[in-house]
């Protein structure tokens, strides 16, 4: 199986809003994968990806225990 399959993505947006939703997703013992193509972009060189857009990825099992933390902390923020 590929990690694109094992994967879901739950939040793209600002480094900071991603920064507080990896938190939260930490203390339920559950590591996001945080992916930022425009910083990755510019370190290799030429740039792609929008800037201060992260995407936040956990794996497919562990949405279940993640959705009611990552739907309030969203609405706590306003998003």
């Amino acid at each position: 199986m590929s990690n694109a399959e094992e994967t879901t993505r739950i939040y793209t947006g600002p480094a900071m809003i991603v920064k507080g939703l990896v938190a939260r997703l930490n203390d339920l013992g559950i590591n996001p994968i945080e992916r930022n193509d425009n910083a990755s972009s510019i370190q290799a060189g030429f740039t792609v990806g929008v800037p201060g857009q992260v995407m936040l990825y956990i794996r497919k099992d562990e949405l279940a225990k993640a959705q009611t933390t990552i739907d309030a902390y969203l609405e706590e923020i306003g998003e």
